[in-house]
């Protein structure tokens, strides 16, 4: 049951509806960052923002941002909201239902006549899901003053990202870093089972766990399959079956506990590919995940240990796993994780500290202020699929949470500029 706010449930279904009516066509939900959808889509939410009472603006980072001053906008800028691009063919829930409960917030405190003392600002970060450019979070690490240079001139389809960011309004050559944000919230669907499974409403996140992603190498050796007696084979193939196998073994031991850990094979590519030909060369690239870093460097440690001892064991040679990528995790802040916990408690909400596996923008914004999220179940904890689903109800629950959760930080950081 929604508290008695200003939260309206149905708003919030319209909102969402209307957002996933803009898609490209046969593919629902997909606005891809970039291209027209997306902005059709930011248009819409440029008007409902106003409509809420905010002033917008595209910052240099390419972030649609709606602006409600406070009070006593000396004091500095409280800060909500996701991200409205998705991945192809899934993305009805994911960061629409963040953009849209912060949304609900700013018109809530509207109609309640309730002027913060901080400013209040609704964002929609650009690029959160990899974009065309295989990159994420392109708008928070540009706000947060974290994306790498390098970057701008990545390339797709004769686009540089500079230019691309260029496109929606953004300018690369303008500082995005912000130093006046006092407090950053976001609300997502879980992406996960666990609430739904403990009948839980709310999850509060305490961390958002490091992704570190690790490339193997296999080189075997090319060979008739039908003539080459078995025995005598350096097979690329079965060598990183047995490395994949370990990936399993190892992810599992290190996710028993109560911290999060998971490790996958996710792409996995093999030559020459041809029924009649012994593999000869394989690449398989590993996604970990972890809460805790020091769980990461004992996965990555055991993990060379392993691969050296299945290198010995076949004879096939295995290139020493190389790391392509490696984020540190983030944790939230504790205030804010207490403040939450204790909207959560004037809500009713039903709710529990716990990790996120996935990346978010919160994870960027956390290095320049206090952030944290929070969790609302989603169907089975399907996500990044057209099955995706998480209810107004139990979204409106989660907004009623983050309003009572700003009017409290509101009152706390006051005077803490």
């Amino acid at each position: 049951m929604i508290p008695n706010t200003s939260i309206r449930t149905e708003r919030i279904a319209a909102d969402i509806d209307a957002l996933a009516a803009i898609t490209e066509p046969g593919r629902p939900w997909t606005r891809r960052a970039f291209t027209p959808m997306f902005l059709e889509g930011r248009k819409w939410l440029e008007k409902a923002m106003r409509e809420a009472g905010a002033v917008t603006q595209i910052d240099a980072a390419g972030n649609l941002v709606g602006t409600i001053p406070g009070k006593h906008p000396q004091l500095g800028t409280i800060m909500l909201g996701s991200h409205s691009d998705t991945v192809p063919d899934g993305g009805r829930f994911d960061g629409i239902a963040g953009v849209v409960a912060a949304l609900e917030v700013a018109r809530a405190l509207r109609d309640r006549g309730v002027v913060l003392e901080h400013t209040l600002e609704v964002v929609d970060f650009l690029a959160e899901e990899v974009s065309i450019f295989g990159v994420s979070c392109i708008g928070s690490r540009g706000m947060s003053g974290t994306r790498p240079a390098e970057w701008l001139a990545r390339e797709s389809d004769g686009l540089t990202l500079e230019k691309a960011i260029a496109s929606v309004g953004g300018a690369t050559h303008r500082l995005a870093q912000r130093d006046d944000i006092k407090a950053f919230l976001e609300l997502h669907i879980e992406q996960g089972p666990v609430l739904q499974d403990d009948k839980l409403d709310v999850g509060v996140v305490a961390a958002i766990a490091g992704i570190t992603r690790i490339e193997v190498i296999v080189e075997g050796r090319a060979d008739h399959a039908g003539t080459t007696p078995m025995g005598s084979r350096k097979d690329a193939l079965t060598t990183a079956a047995w490395i994949a196998l370990g990936v399993e073994e190892l992810g599992k031991a290190l996710a028993s506990g109560d911290q999060h850990f998971a490790a996958t094979v996710g792409e996995f590519e093999m030559t020459p590919n041809a029924a009649n030909v012994v593999p000869a060369r394989v690449r398989m690239l590993i996604d970990a995940r972890a809460e805790l870093r020091q769980d990461m460097e004992r996965f990555i440690e055991e993990l060379a240990r392993g691969v050296a001892a299945i290198a010995e064991k076949t004879g096939v040679t295995v290139q020493a796993p190389r790391i392509v990528s490696d984020n540190q995790p983030t944790a939230c802040d504790p205030d804010v994780l207490a403040v939450l916990d204790a909207a959560c408690d004037s809500a009713g909400a039903r709710h529990r500290r716990m990790a996120s596996g996935a990346g978010h923008d919160t994870a960027w914004m956390a290095r320049i202020t206090k952030a944290a999220m929070i969790f609302v179940p989603c169907l089975d904890g399907r996500s990044h699929s057209a099955d995706e689903f998480a209810t107004a109800e139990d979204i409106a629950l989660g907004a009623a949470v983050l309003l009572d959760a700003v009017r409290a930080l509101d009152t706390k950081l006051q005077g803490k500029t």
